[in-house]
């Protein structure tokens, strides 16, 4: 009557671990539905790029959406898309210049925007405008 107990404790365990695997919600993948995504991964997680437009961009240079993003003429909202604004390129070339910047000088084998271990930031220059100020460089 051992060898039963064993095949019995056996099998109870290997029904309650399959039972445990299908029971787990698989992870959500990252949204990739972002279109014209040139200098940040395209499979950015929606939380990290929101949280990078509004830590970086917004609160940095002090802007909203509509600065660097060209307005939809249908819903009025932004055009994350487009590429109808220069500003929207000028802020892809910041970006690779503060990677740049960040590997260069500051020895960041994989400088990432968003990143907090960034020496350079928007911030660095921008201090919270559109456009920096140039009259303290030195």
């Amino acid at each position: 009557m051992y060898l039963p107990r064993k095949i019995i404790a056996i099998t109870t365990l290997s029904v309650t671990v399959v039972a445990g695997i299908a029971a787990v919600k698989p992870a959500n993948p990252p949204d990739t539905n972002f279109k014209n995504l040139k200098v940040l991964p395209k499979n950015i997680p929606s939380k990290d790029l929101s949280r990078i437009m509004v830590d970086e961009f917004q609160d940095d240079l002090g802007v909203s959406c509509n600065f660097c993003h060209a307005e939809n003429k249908d819903t009025h909202k932004p055009d994350y898309a487009s590429d109808e604004k220069p500003e929207k390129q000028i802020a892809r070339v910041m970006m690779r210049m503060t990677m740049s910047l960040n590997k260069k000088y500051f020895k960041l084998k994989h400088p990432v925007i968003g990143d907090q271990a960034l020496e350079v930031t928007c911030a660095t220059c921008h201090h919270g405008k559109p456009h920096p100020d140039n009259t303290d460089v030195q």
